[in-house]
């Protein structure tokens, strides 16, 4: 009988299809870094395509998806205060 702290983890066929799901983001990634007639739109392009991996990873692999959501806000604060602090330096030395 499951009891209220038990969490559900995916099966081993979860992982082989989003590790299917995975190399074949990668496979269009690598066509779009290829493709010379994207131009301006090939960097908005492949950093959504590595967003979708990053969430992806972190909700299967790293398990965020079956946790509690206070896990997840915690995850979500660690990495929305990296990205601030990633910019704030990039800012002042001036790589903007």
């Amino acid at each position: 009988m499951a009891t209220a702290t038990e969490t559900h983890h995916p099966s081993t066929k979860t992982y082989w299809i989003v590790g299917a799901f995975l190399a074949f983001v990668t496979a269009v990634e690598i066509a779009v870094s290829y493709t010379e007639f994207l131009g301006p739109v090939q960097a908005p392009l492949l950093i959504a395509l590595g967003l979708v991996k990053f969430i992806t990873v972190v909700a299967v692999f790293m398990h965020l998806r079956y946790d509690i959501r206070g896990y997840r806000a915690l995850f979500l604060f660690g990495l929305i205060g990296a990205l601030l602090v990633f910019t704030v330096v990039m800012a002042v030395m001036q790589a903007f």
